[in-house]
């Protein structure tokens, strides 16, 4: 049960918000202070399912009122995430347990540890903060900052944890603004050297103590494993995002339906809310935890929502060394020793570990990313990876720009101003029935030409493959440069980045930007952008085929969008039901059950299809087994990418083994080959049983739903990641947003919490929240409930 510091009759809510707007007082010097040390305080307004609607003066009270509202709904999760950001996770859980995953890809609390410690020893956050902006982050955010500290720190000091994940743990702290800024350093890096954790912390020199064996890496496994460290299909996030132009919409405004696909689980959930500062800032939508300000969401006049993009944002320099000595390495001519960086991780039941780390001109020394993709570290050779958003601590003031947008083209020149951006393309509408798409990425500035004139033998691999380059450390000519409207060295300006205006629908699910619109293909970026004439993803030819039969339809509306979201077409079905059907009655002995069962089913994956659970087990197996260039009789076109390939080639031998396998599998779990997929695609909350609809990436669905398999417990019994805080929005003149939400997976973790399963139950209903944003719609809430926060003195 939520815990309040009073309860304001509701005549009062008006009152409250006015004197909310009332203005700070002001120093000598400009800048906001609050009168007489009275503290930080923020008006919450929580309407139905939970959503607080947070009202401020300033904006380190909007970031109080935040900072509170988070800390109630997800306290335990944002804890574990802050000792992570502390490089205190080997203190508390044992330096072998494993990371939730949300902050880094590191595999056990060690290499977690040594690489957050690492930077707070370094001091590399507080560098970024003392950055003037536009480089660094601006000082409305810093304030959000600092109000959000204040406001989880005073939820902490007033209330008693009722989540058993977190009950009574030592490891539940209070925090700082530098806390939460490292906290969003380590979301800004998740691409980049988030990936290379335990590569980064393990390097160590030939011959030392913990060095392993070095032999150079093969280029083709290399440029395998670089692929699908990077392949959408191999990703715990993704998304589908469409903008609709007014000239297809039955009132010439804009729609927007975002779909963003993230864990279910851990520190990377979304949280809902609406942030107002009057007269400055209102916008409602979906954080990151432990963020502080709205990622993906809409205001009176424009909506937006990311998609997880295909621009690598790191790239490799492999070091030529000093055959003296390895850890010198050798530019034009001239040695340069790296830099040591030796840190010591507290351990539980244990003596304190020390490890080395390695850095150089060009970032750390790493001798992996991931397990399959190994960078020795030789007497000759080692790598060293560039991550450009190590020094973006911007992606704040890209949000706020979002928030205080009227267009469409605001949204541009936010990105333009601030590039924040690491990991997302950006899809946008708006009242006006303008549409954007944009890949404005933070990426490392490696033109095509430079992968040609510097890449080593490894990079001229690994780069085609995907877009992971490997240059020449040893040359001063390969150097990144500088773009003249970039904000910071080493990194594309904005006007290199691919960009898509006012088309009929502009469309992402994680390919490249080429099929944003499939009419106006867009071309010209640089490789490591994503590429252009190559197979798309059947979820990309799925979403596109929906989309654009949508435009072709025109008069659209946001119900038209709530109807997409839940369709739940299986593309693959599309492609390969009938001719699975027809193979399935020809096998000898034919298994009579399950071709019936196929034939019979609609081709969806809705909670009660019956049929789309031994598809689903049998496409996995095939598409497991069979490279997607053999799994089609009609190869690729890049002149028709959205029809092919297509005819699935049932005469491989794998076709049999899948689909007989399948029907094995489920026989063995007792499932029937007709049974509903809703009776073991499921989540269990508090007990009690809900459904989930929703498919695989590799069926293609839009809905995406990605669940582990337990036979024992009854099929897919819960959801790893899919399908989070969706929105469809759209304006219909009067001033407030057409706006219909969920939050799949509900905004508590907390089991004991009121709004720990609501909007689960509403997900597999396939019903949806209608929002209240304007004033009257928020005062209208039959569960309104109003609390005042205040810092205390």
């Amino acid at each position: 049960m939520r815990t309040r510091i009073g309860r304001l009759a509701l005549a009062a809510v008006a009152l409250l918000t006015a004197a909310t707007a009332l203005p700070p007082a002001a120093a000598a010097d400009g800048r906001e202070r609050h009168p007489s040390g009275g503290g930080l305080s923020a008006v919450i307004r929580y309407t139905e399912y939970g959503i607080p609607h947070i009202v401020a003066k300033d904006y380190a009270d909007l970031g109080f009122g935040s900072g509170w509202a988070q800390a109630a709904d997800q306290v335990c999760v944002l804890a574990d995430g802050f000792v992570t950001v502390r490089g205190e996770r080997s203190r508390h859980f044992g330096p072998d347990g494993a990371p939730d995953g949300s902050l880094s890809s590191a595999t056990k609390n060690l290499g977690s540890d040594l690489y957050f410690r690492g930077i707070r020893d370094a001091g590399t956050v507080e560098r970024l903060l003392a950055t003037p902006a536009p480089a660094g982050p601006s000082r409305e955010t810093e304030e959000l900052m600092r109000g959000w500290a204040a406001g989880y720190n005073a939820w902490l000091a007033r209330n008693r944890i009722t989540d058993p994940a977190c009950r009574g743990a030592d490891w539940v702290r209070p925090v700082t603004a530098l806390d939460v800024a490292r906290r969003g350093f380590a979301v800004s890096v998740l691409g980049g050297q988030g990936r290379g954790v335990d590569g980064i912390t393990a390097a160590a020199p030939p011959g030392s103590a913990g060095a392993a064996p070095a032999a150079a890496p093969d280029p083709a496994e290399a440029a395998e494993a670089a692929r699908r460290l990077f392949a959408a299909e191999s990703a715990d996030m993704g998304s589908n995002a469409v903008a609709f132009g007014g000239q297809v919409t039955a009132n010439g405004r804009g729609l927007l339906l975002g779909n963003p696909h993230y864990p279910w689980h851990g520190g990377r959930r979304f949280w809902q809310s609406q942030q107002t500062i009057p007269g400055e800032l209102n916008v409602s939508g979906a954080s990151l935890l432990g963020t502080v300000g709205v990622s993906i969401g809409f205001n009176e006049r424009v909506a937006w929502s990311h998609t997880v993009a295909t621009g690598v944002t790191l790239n490799l320099h492999q070091l030529t060394l000093d055959p003296a000595d390895p850890t010198v390495y050798v530019v034009d001519g001239v040695r340069e020793r790296m830099t040591r960086r030796t840190v010591t991780v507290p351990v539980k039941d244990g003596a304190p570990v020390s490890r080395t780390q390695y850095w150089t001109r060009y970032g750390p020394v790493v001798t992996s990313l991931g397990a399959s993709l190994p960078l020795p570290w030789s007497t000759t050779t080692a790598y060293a990876l560039n991550d450009p958003n190590a020094v973006n601590l911007r992606a704040t003031d890209t949000g706020l720009a979002f928030a205080k947008a009227r267009s469409t083209g605001d949204i541009v020149r936010g990105l333009r101003r601030t590039q924040g951006l690491p990991w997302v393309n950006t899809i946008a509408a708006d009242a006006s029935g303008r549409s954007l798409f944009t890949q404005s990425q933070v990426l490392p500035r490696i033109t095509d030409d430079l992968a040609e004139r510097c890449s080593t033998p490894l990079g001229r691999v690994t780069y085609p493959s995907s877009g992971v380059a490997v240059l020449d450390g040893a040359r001063g000519d390969c150097a990144l440069g500088r773009d003249r409207d970039a904000v910071q060295p080493g990194i594309f300006g904005p006007s290199r980045m691919p960009l898509l205006q006012d088309a009929p629908y502009a469309e992402n699910s994680n390919d490249s930007a080429w099929l944003a619109n499939a009419d106006t293909p867009l071309t010209g970026y640089e490789r490591v952008f994503g590429n252009t004439g190559t197979p798309r993803s059947l979820r990309t030819r799925g979403a596109v085929e929906d989309v654009a039969a949508m435009a072709d339809r025109g008069r659209l509306t946001v119900r038209d969008l709530q109807r997409q979201q839940f369709a739940n077409r299986v593309p693959a079905a599309g492609l390969a039901l009938a001719d699975t059907v027809r193979a399935c009655r020809s096998l000898s002995p034919a298994p009579t059950q399950a071709c019936d069962a196929l034939a019979g089913w609609d081709g969806r994956m809705d909670t009660g299809s019956r049929g789309a659970l031994l598809f689903d087990r049998f496409w996995r197996a095939l598409t497991a087994s069979v490279p997607a260039a053999r799994l089609w009789k009609v190869p690729f076109s890049a002149a028709d990418p959205v029809a092919t390939p297509n005819t699935l080639d049932t005469s491989l031998p794998q076709f049999a083994a899948a689909l007989t396998g399948a029907v094995a599998e489920l026989r063995a779990a007792g499932v029937e080959p007709d049974a509903p997929l809703g009776d073991h695609q499921f989540v269990v909350r508090g007990g009690e049983r809900f459904p989930v609809h929703g498919g695989t990436e590799a069926l293609g669905v839009w809905n995406k739903i990605e669940a582990g398999w337990q036979a024992a417990a009854g099929g897919y019994a819960e959801v790893a990641h899919g399908s989070s805080h969706v929105q469809a929005v759209g304006w219909d003149g009067s001033g407030c947003p057409v706006a219909r939400t969920l939050l799949a997976y509900a905004q508590s973790s907390n089991p004991a919490s009121a709004h720990h399963r609501d909007q689960t139950a509403l997900y597999s209903g396939e019903r949806w929240v209608t929002s209240r944003f304007c004033e009257r719609d928020i005062l209208a809430s039959p569960e309104l409930e109003v609390v005042r926060v205040r810092e205390r003195r």
